[in-house]
């Protein structure tokens, strides 16, 4: 079979991409297991776990994206852009640590994992482009902040803190004093190694050399019994699949956290599919993507475990050191396993230096290079980040996820209403008519005015198209109007209202009222829909007769005497 073959089931195409490039995809897994296993740990243990259950959940992952997912390095497990916000939201329903929250992030793993398995059958990937880049970079900031402020006792040697954001920031001020040095020095090491592993190679598992060193140095110096944190004993059960039983007022509560989380990961696995995409002429398949991490929830929830996302750094150790397929991540997953039996090792692993690890994550998340950019190319988008990252850190998570959202959706409408009328006017000697430029010459026609609404026309911006079209046909003197409709995409009930009653004062005014360029078979239906095909129609024709493909055509159909009336290039200074 031919290797750029595309087999309907993406587990086909991984086993066949798997048997020629076998020995690239288990160093690829080799790499990415000494990345993922400390990461995996100080996930877990964000998310108020047993380190161990970081490795089921990425064990999960590896095998319902290898079953399902369509990219061939797309790494799928435990993930610290959800983590805090699933766990702040659990604990205000049960504590963490506890049966009762185990099953609650069981059971938002199976409801996340069924939504992600939706999203990906109806093909939903345009989800995704819900957030803009500059609210999804305050929303990472602000996951960033709670991260490092979540570890921060732990980096220091002190009582872990909870509450909310002002609730842990004064409970660090009042143990301040009671800084532990020892942790403080094993933070700061650890951290250290894992900023220089990463700056000299992404390759080298700065996380892992830095977790085995640092529980070394407990054992060497006995610093456990010199009261320095550390994970302590924890009970590993092999996960046995079965399903969450809750009530239904659980069940409601945790729907809509499901839905955050849902949206999250759509979000955050596009960007990891489009980041890393296939082999050459292999395009991303978004939708396939979904059904994978889907898969992989429903595993994990299944074991026990919680919600799983792709991770972009781990996918990018997969694709930097020549990984093919998934099996990669089911090497890696298979070596992931084969730690989770580490206890005897793993329970004197200070608590300082999975702090340092996560600390490492949400400095790589709270992504300063694209705010710089934000802010010098656009400072109301900018604005759009910061109001992003105080919602996120100030409010509870849930509501300042939502929040981003929504602030998303509302920057999109708000782009779309800010669209103006655009006059066009015709290149000299050319039969092209465009939007008009001061600085270059240029002719109209005498009692003919071409405009041109650049966006679709909806509700949000129907009552600015109404206003301004109905100023143009005011005009002293005017005999026919063209809207050039290239960019008008579709019409909606409210906007087709504001187009009628436009059509109805050029008829008042003896005004003729044509349109040219109407491309979108979506508005051309709408017209007829809605009658304004009908409104259109001049005495004794059909509307259609106002319909034309161009500009000049309609122009010359409607107006065929009009005089040339040319403007002359205006000063280039004075015109700015």
């Amino acid at each position: 079979m031919n290797q750029t073959a595309k087999p309907s089931w993406p587990v086909f195409r991984s086993l066949q991409g798997a048997a020629a490039n076998w020995r690239v995809d288990l160093v690829a897994g080799l790499t990415l297991a000494a990345i993922a296993t400390p990461e995996q740990m100080a996930t877990a243990r964000l998310g108020g776990f047993e380190p161990h259950i970081g490795f089921f959940v990425f064990v999960a992952g590896a095998l319902g994206f290898a079953l399902l997912g369509a990219n061939r390095f797309l790494s799928s497990g435990a993930d610290s852009t959800i983590t805090p916000i699933f766990a702040g939201s659990l604990t205000l329903i049960a504590a963490a640590g506890t049966p009762h929250y185990a099953t609650l992030s069981a059971l938002l793993a199976l409801m996340v994992g069924a939504m992600m398995l939706g999203a990906g059958f109806f093909r939903a990937g345009w989800v995704a482009n819900l957030l803009s880049i500059p609210v999804l970079t305050g929303f990472l900031a602000g996951i960033a902040v709670h991260i490092a402020l979540s570890q921060a006792p732990s980096f220091l040697g002190l009582p872990g803190g909870s509450g909310t954001f002002f609730d842990r920031v004064k409970q660090l001020a009042q143990h301040f004093g009671e800084i532990n040095p020892v942790a403080l020095g094993l933070g700061l090491g650890c951290l250290a190694i894992v900023i220089v592993a990463e700056r000299l190679s992404p390759r080298i598992p700065g996380a892992l050399i830095a977790l085995i060193g640092a529980t070394l140095a407990v054992l060497a110096l006995g610093l456990e019994g010199k009261g320095l944190p550390v994970i302590g004993a924890f009970s590993v059960k092999p996960p046995h699949p079965s399903a969450p039983i809750v009530s239904l007022n659980d069940f409601v509560r945790v729907l809509g956290l499901a839905t955050l989380i849902t949206l999250v990961v759509m979000v955050q696995s596009a960007a990891t599919s489009r980041s890393f995409p296939g082999l050459p002429g292999e395009p991303p398949d978004i939708d396939r993507d979904f059904l994978g991490l889907g898969a992989g929830s429903i595993l994990a929830g299944l074991f026990g475990g919680f919600p799983v996302n792709a991770s972009p750094p781990r996918t990018a150790i997969v694709a930097e050191n020549g990984g093919r397929s998934q099996l990669a991540s089911l090497a890696a997953a298979a070596l992931v396993l084969v730690a989770a039996f580490g206890e005897p090792f793993l329970r004197h692993t200070p608590e300082a230096a999975l702090a340092a690890i996560l600390f490492f994550i949400a400095g790589r998340i709270f992504r300063v290079a694209d705010m710089r950019d934000i802010l010098a190319r656009s400072k109301q988008e900018f604005l759009l980040v910061v109001v992003t990252i105080f919602a996120v850190v100030l409010l509870p998570v849930q509501s300042g996820v939502a929040l981003a959202i929504m602030l998303s959706l509302i920057h999109g409408f708000w782009t779309t209403t800010q669209t103006d009328l655009q006059q066009f006017v015709r290149l000299p000697g050319e039969t092209v008519w465009w939007t008009q430029h001061p600085t270059k010459a240029r002719e109209t026609l005498e009692g003919v005015k071409v405009v041109g609404f650049q966006a679709p026309l909806s509700f949000l911006n129907a009552e600015k198209f109404g206003r301004e079209m109905l100023e143009a046909v005011e005009t002293p003197g005017l005999k026919l109007i063209v809207l050039e409709a290239s960019s008008i995409a579709d019409i909606d009930y409210t906007a087709a209202k504001a187009f009628g009653s436009v059509i109805r004062a050029c008829h008042d005014r003896n005004v003729d009222f044509a349109i040219a360029r109407l491309e979108s078979l979506r508005a051309r239906a709408a017209l007829n829909a809605y009658g304004l095909l009908d409104a259109l129609a001049p005495p004794g024709g059909k509307g259609k007769d106002r319909l034309f493909h161009s500009v000049d055509e309609a122009t010359r159909a409607l107006a065929p005497h009009a005089k040339v009336i040319g403007i002359p290039a205006e000063d280039r200074k004075s015109a700015g």
